[in-house]
């Protein structure tokens, strides 16, 4: 079955490296260059697919915010928070955010959408957003073919101690977690007492 797998991905890897990269698309864009490194994918095209996934999903979600108000009313009774984080993000640092979402865990989908919800430019998104993408891309598809032989090892170790990794990677995404739920209450706490300061004066 592994090896059916293998085979799989190998014949078909820009077209699962493409949809990997439209979803959330790191994990997938390291498995690129590694990959490449192997000579299995062409370092260009994976390049190429990668950037082209992460642009195309970030335009459906921003088109979602812009056309889509229903959509957007249904995500906001579960995800308010993250809806009005992503707001507070966009009038503090204006365009560069479209750059930092992609590697904001657990934003990539609310940023595009919340920015499509204002009277943003779309031909500026695109734009902003396609020079992310290929840079988004490049810092992890790159490092990933160049330390390829040493990720190869990693991901041998890893199969062969899963009874050490798993909890290991538990603790590193349950760290993860709680340090950007901290960030998110402290962005809501301050949006909190601005507003309380605002309706002082």
């Amino acid at each position: 079955m592994e090896h059916l797998f293998l085979e799989w991905l190998k014949e078909y890897g820009y077209i699962v490296l493409f949809g990997w990269s439209m979803l959330e698309g790191e994990l997938g864009l390291v498995m690129a260059g590694i990959m490449s490194h192997t000579g299995d994918m062409f370092l260009p095209i994976a390049l190429l697919f990668g950037a082209l996934g992460g642009f195309v999903g970030d335009q459906i979600y921003f088109y979602i915010g812009r056309y889509n108000k229903k959509y957007i009313h249904n995500k906001l009774r579960s995800q308010r928070h993250k809806f009005a984080i992503a707001h507070l993000l966009l009038i503090k640092y204006g365009w560069p955010i479209i750059f930092a979402q992609r590697y904001m865990y657990g934003m990539r989908t609310a940023i595009p959408m919340a920015i499509g919800l204002t009277h943003y430019s779309s031909r500026r998104f695109a734009v902003i957003n396609l020079i992310s993408a290929f840079f988004w891309a490049a810092m992890t598809i790159i490092p990933a073919y160049y330390f390829g032989k040493e990720l190869l090892a990693v991901l041998g170790w890893i199969k062969a101690h899963w009874y050490f990794a798993i909890p290991l990677v538990i603790v590193i995404f349950g760290s993860l977690s709680y340090l950007f739920s901290r960030i998110e209450k402290n962005l809501l706490e301050k949006r909190r007492e601005r507003k309380t300061v605002e309706s002082i004066a």
